[in-house]
């Protein structure tokens, strides 16, 4: 039994997008997806930050078809936004209807960006069950779906993101901090999961889909991303008898947090961001014997797929050198070639006027998409004009003036956090009020 694990594909992230050309068109891979009775020029003038993202997830598309996929498993997080506009919707669902087409199933576990903060609104998710779409499976609470697949049946055992309210009696949250109600709420997951996996059958493979964060797991962007709290949970909990493989979500670096079972983060199909500047991106392929024991039947591996590179370019210049020189010089060590790249200059405020920026513009044609960050060392760092203006989104804001200073990556993770957490406060009360 072959199943595709992939999780955390946050369609509709727009940051270093720009209109795509018939270059841009051009260089999509072979397997594109368009609309019946359309080529690519359709999506001229769209988001390359779209194509890219959609370019992915038809990576891992192409090869559940052409490898003759059993079943896949997505570990939460489709959209960018919990109110994803139509477009994305319309290309999130012409992928999976092509899976299931194809008679792989689908099984789609809700992340943190999938659900509402209110309870009777509806999911990013939602659309598939309310049309009753078939080999389509949606979580959305902790739960055993049974999947028959083509090479036999599976169990799922679902962890969607914690929604406390969903676990707590509205007077147990009266009076409780949030540190209070987070632990709580962690507690009464546990508890549910331990009693689903009690139910398993052992002499059927199954699958722990989820979409958290496990202790041991090397975080990032993910945090400054968060929308809600983030929910930890052991290792101990979730490392339950009868499970093969625990497919997760949620954290975007992927990563393997144990081998019996293998306990396993996908990881984003795209780099979101400069801070996954250096991460492979993919999708993970588990072969399942079933014919083995329980605990003992699943063997993975990583898939690579082409993401949009990430480049980051530092240049020092001294009071004695050209800074034009030094720049031209600089880029030409690198492959820039439709990457995103970040220039970050050092140089003395007093050479700014003999930067060339139209010659170092001109060198990086070849790039997708460039940020200038001037860090003039005489002055204190400076943000571009190009870097953040009255349109940034607060947190992209502040992520863009965080990654131009020179501080640990830790405390620039728990400021994006506690950032975070700020907006977050300020739009609770904002709804409360309207």
């Amino acid at each position: 039994m072959r199943i595709l694990h992939f999780a955390d594909l946050h369609i509709g992230v727009e940051n270093f997008a720009r209109p795509a050309t018939e270059e841009d068109l051009e260089a999509l891979p072979a397997y594109f997806l368009t609309p019946p009775g359309h080529d690519r020029t359709y999506y001229r003038g769209a988001s390359t930050r779209l194509l890219d993202f959609l370019s992915a997830l038809d990576t891992l598309v192409h090869t559940a078809v052409e490898e003759g996929a059993d079943l896949v498993v997505f570990a939460g997080d489709a959209y960018r936004s919990r109110n994803p506009d139509q477009t994305h919707q319309r290309e999130f669902a012409r992928r999976i209807a092509h899976l299931v087409s194809h008679n792989i199933p689908v099984v789609l576990v809700a992340g943190n960006h999938d659900l509402p903060r209110t309870a009777f609104r509806a999911s990013a998710l939602e659309i598939f069950p309310t049309l009753n779409i078939q080999n389509v499976f949606v979580s959305e609470r902790a739960e055993v779906l049974k999947v028959c697949t083509r090479s036999g049946p599976v169990q799922i055992l679902t962890v969607p993101w914690i929604r406390p309210h969903l676990l707590l009696e509205r007077q147990e949250s009266q009076g409780k901090s949030l540190e209070a109600l987070r632990q709580l709420a962690e507690e009464r997951l546990t508890a549910r999961v331990h009693a689903l996996a009690q139910r398993l059958d052992t002499s059927v493979p199954a699958i722990l889909v989820g979409h958290f964060t496990a202790y041991g797991a090397q975080t990032g962007t993910e945090q400054s991303m968060l929308l809600g709290n983030d929910h930890v949970l052991p290792l101990s909990s979730i490392l339950l008898p009868g499970l093969d493989y625990l497919a997760l979500g949620h954290v975007h670096r992927h990563q393997c947090l144990g081998d019996s079972p293998p306990v396993v983060y996908a990881g984003s199909l795209q780099r979101v961001d400069f801070s996954e500047e250096k991460d492979r991106k993919g999708f993970v392929v588990i072969e399942v014997d079933p014919s083995r024991p329980a605990g003992q039947r699943a063997r993975w591996t990583f898939r690579e797929v082409p993401a949009r590179p990430f480049q980051t370019v530092e240049v020092r210049v001294g009071p004695e050198d050209d800074p034009t020189t030094q720049t031209l010089n600089a880029l030409r060590r690198y492959h820039l070639q439709g990457a995103i790249v970040r220039l970050i200059l050092h140089m003395p405020q007093a050479l700014a006027g003999r930067w060339d920026e139209r010659a170092v513009r001109q060198a990086l044609e070849p790039a997708s998409c460039v940020v200038v960050q001037r860090d003039y060392i005489d002055r204190g760092a400076v943000l571009s004009a190009r870097a953040i203006d009255q349109r940034t989104p607060p947190q992209d804001a502040l992520r863009r003036f965080l990654e131009q200073e020179s501080i640990p990556e830790a405390v620039r993770q728990r400021a994006l956090a506690l950032g975070q957490e700020a907006l977050a406060r300020a739009q609770a009360q904002a709804e409360g009020e309207a």
